[in-house]
């Protein structure tokens, strides 16, 4: 089995006298849609020295910290946490609901400079009643994978999946220990809440999958912002030539983050447990350079024919990574999150 793409620059072919990397263009072309091949290969010279700090006068409404846990292999793996701040600059500290974001980036970038973008998206939240009057406490966890911004270890699907089940039980811990100590013994429901980024949209449906069989938290609802189908379907857009040899690699490939396959097994856990099925949206950016439209068509589709709640949202104009930085497009998501909020969860 080849472990994509980190095992693969050893398959290597002869393109007229220049020896070719296979994947060298797939990398170049679609950093965003797979792992660096190694080291910080594919990610901003700064990428690793970024600090949240940085960007914290554009992150008004949103209270970021750095926080840390570790991966079941034991790899030390970093977080970014935002509290939705009321006017007053504080957190509600007497809920009856928590709602938890867990967030999952795109690839070639690092977590503090997303952050403003993201803040932007939660900051109308803390106007809603159910926020503004406390009854509601929204909070964004960020998960920074193995190998990116200060977290520890070398990528790969496998140990990302690791990554983002260890952010799920830190999730569930942080809520235990928040509210551990209610005078009035009220219990505070917690709501998880997945959005995946490009590359991400897929370890958001892993992990949805994943819970939907063992769930520390139940998932609600997922936001899959420039998503694509598969590993597989990608490389068969990128290298559409028959004759192309790489383009029939993937049987080999241990990483295949397929969210057609995921949603699948989410429904058919979510019927056999007989619990309500989580909301869906996709966003699409409408002059996306990575990811073709019709990606999202055939999710949309695939969410429609398993009977999944769907909604899909394209931002006209944008590009692969300005879904969110449109005002339209941050709008819907914030839309989506607010519903959400408002609509008491059927149980």
């Amino acid at each position: 089995m080849v472990d994509f793409p980190r095992a693969l620059p050893a398959w290597r072919w002869s393109w007229g006298e220049e020896e070719v990397d296979p994947f060298k263009r797939f990398h170049s072309a679609a950093s965003h849609v797979h792992w660096p091949a190694g080291g910080d290969v594919g990610l901003p010279p700064n990428a690793r020295s970024e600090r949240i700090e940085t960007y914290e006068k554009e992150c008004t409404g949103v209270r970021w910290r750095a926080e840390r846990t570790r991966a079941e292999d034991g790899t030390n793996i970093a977080l970014a946490v935002g509290d939705v701040t009321l006017p007053d600059g504080k957190a509600s500290s007497e809920p009856s609901s928590h709602i938890y974001i867990l967030y999952f980036q795109g690839n070639a970038s690092s977590l503090p400079p997303r952050l403003p973008y993201l803040s932007k998206v939660l900051r109308p939240i803390a106007k809603l009643d159910e926020v503004r009057k406390g009854r509601t406490r929204v909070t964004m966890v960020c998960l920074s994978y193995r190998g990116y911004w200060t977290s520890k270890g070398s990528p790969s699907e496998t140990g990302i999946n690791q990554d983002a089940v260890a952010a799920v039980k830190w999730v569930a811990q942080l809520h235990e220990n928040t509210y551990a100590n209610n005078q009035d013994d009220r219990l505070v429901k917690p709501t998880l809440l997945l959005w995946g980024q490009s590359i991400g949209s897929g370890i958001a449906t892993n992990l949805a999958a994943a819970c939907a069989m063992d769930a520390p938290m139940p998932v609600r609802a997922m936001i899959l912002e420039t998503p694509f189908l598969s590993v597989r379907e990608m490389l068969v857009i990128l290298y559409p030539w028959k004759w192309v040899p790489y383009r029939y690699l993937w049987p080999f490939l241990r990483n295949h983050l397929d969210s057609w396959r995921n949603l699948g097994t989410i429904t058919d856990c979510h019927r056999a447990k007989n619990a309500t099925l989580p909301k869906i949206f996709i966003l699409e950016a409408g002059k996306d350079e990575l990811v073709p439209a019709e990606q999202g068509t055939r999710l949309h589709q695939r969410c429609l024919e398993l009977a999944l709640p769907v909604e899909k949202k394209t931002v006209a104009g944008a590009f692969h990574n300005e879904a969110i930085v449109r005002l339209d497009g941050r709008q819907a998501v914030t839309d989506f999150i607010s519903r959400q909020i408002t609509t008491p969860a059927r149980r």
